[in-house]
């Protein structure tokens, strides 16, 4: 029987610790061995019975009780993950002096496995400078510090600084210990993305006929978001250009709304000024009407047929960005979907649009789009083959982030 992985979830005296009660309940009902490490303000909030209740382990906020057992050692050491949801400015700042003046903290100090803080805080706090050096020294030492999401705060506030949903955080949690799983032994705990920005879009475009019709296609956006959550585990900064999709916002993630192929080029050029690696996963519209009709399109009397609908090509973004890469060393990749001769086409268009990797997969009726699954072929530039077998989109989007990552300048 496989042991289950150890999480140590400490909860720092927030509002939002209440939260961290739907996180400890997805961590446990997934099959992970979790222990609540709450701080003394944290059980302000929420009592010692609830946490002890959730996680089935006895809870303590102090290195003195039960000192035979040496917790505040034992604990970070024996875990496979911390995670620190929320995260208040106090905690930040007594991680990155290295301070310990409790069980949570000395904990934190102990543990050589990925840590993951979860902060929430009023938005003059995130944004104060020594909150964000704090932030910046931690990242700097490997942790990944999630961004806070933007809404309703404490009071009548609004901003960032709230803590991402708790399911959010769960998938985070979960790709950080599907990383760990998947490397070597020798490479644990390198988040290979750390310091870098990688933008991705995901979705499908569309293209409005009038104002209730457009063109668009089958795209869930579930490989792009699969993209970037991964690539959150594997601490890069992560932009998520969102082409018309449902899917909730990934923890950690700036997501940017898109609706058009013109919206998302606009979009995608704004922010690849600064990126180091760009993956167009979104499925964009080749074609737009030549004409938009202000009113909704009636049916003609008579039964008649309706006029033919003109229509103009729409830019390709994947050639343009990779024909004027606004930063040195840039690495770009798209996606390609084919129906047949998936190779063949895929050579060709990667030829064609000069980037640096191109994926390709075939698609159809119950094929990729929507699906959990996805199976791809990664060519590159450079002759290269990757065969991605039939699997989750994390693990073709692992797949690609090495590959991205093998391309960086040093």
């Amino acid at each position: 029987m496989t042991e289950k992985p150890k999480v140590v979830l400490g909860v720092s005296g927030g509002i939002a610790a209440y939260k961290a009660c739907e996180l400890l309940r997805r961590l446990t009902e997934s099959g992970h061995d979790v222990r609540a490490v709450p701080t003394e303000s944290a059980l302000h909030f929420v009592g010692e019975a609830t946490w002890a209740a959730l996680s089935g382990h006895p809870v303590s906020t102090e290195v003195w009780e039960s000192v035979e057992d040496v917790p505040h050692v034992r604990i970070g050491k024996g875990a496979d993950l911390v995670v620190v949801a929320p995260a208040t400015a106090d905690l930040l700042a007594k991680a990155a002096h290295g301070l310990a003046d409790d069980l949570l903290t000395n904990t934190l100090l102990t543990a050589r496995c990925p840590v993951v803080f979860a902060p929430a805080m009023h938005t003059e706090m995130w944004e104060h400078p020594a909150t964000r050096e704090n932030v910046a020294t931690l990242r700097r030492r490997g942790a990944l510090v999630i961004e806070p999401a933007v809404g309703r705060l404490t009071g009548v506030d609004t901003g960032k600084g709230r803590l991402p949903d708790p399911d959010a955080i769960f998938d985070f949690c979960r790709a950080v210990l599907a990383r760990e799983r998947s490397v070597t032994e020798s490479d644990r705990h390198v988040t290979d993305l750390a310091g870098r920005h990688v933008v991705v879009s995901a979705g499908g475009t569309r293209e409005p006929l009038d104002p209730v019709r457009f063109l668009g296609n089958r795209s869930s956006g579930k490989q792009g978001y699969a993209l970037a959550r991964t690539a959150a585990a594997r601490g890069a900064r992560v932009t998520l250009l969102s082409a018309n999709s449902a899917l909730p916002d990934p923890a950690g993630v700036d997501v940017v709304p898109v609706g058009t192929a013109l919206e998302l080029r606009d979009a995608v050029l704004k922010a690849a000024v600064d990126a180091d690696a760009v993956v167009m996963a979104a499925a964009v519209a080749d074609f737009r009407p030549a004409v938009y009709a202000p009113g909704k399109i009636k049916k003609k009397e008579g039964g008649a047929e309706p006029e033919p609908l003109e229509l103009v090509r729409n830019p390709d973004i994947l050639a343009e960005l990779s024909g004027a890469r606004p930063r040195a060393g840039q690495v770009v990749a798209g996606f390609a979907a084919e129906t047949d001769d998936v190779l063949a086409h895929g050579r060709a268009k990667l030829a064609a649009k000069g980037c640096d990797l191109l994926v390709v997969n075939e698609v159809g009726e119950r094929k990729t789009f929507g699906a959990e699954e996805n199976e791809a072929v990664v060519l590159g530039a450079d002759g290269s083959e990757t065969t991605v077998p039939y699997g989750p989109k994390e693990t073709l989007a692992d797949t690609v982030w090495d590959l991205v990552a093998e391309r960086f300048p040093e």
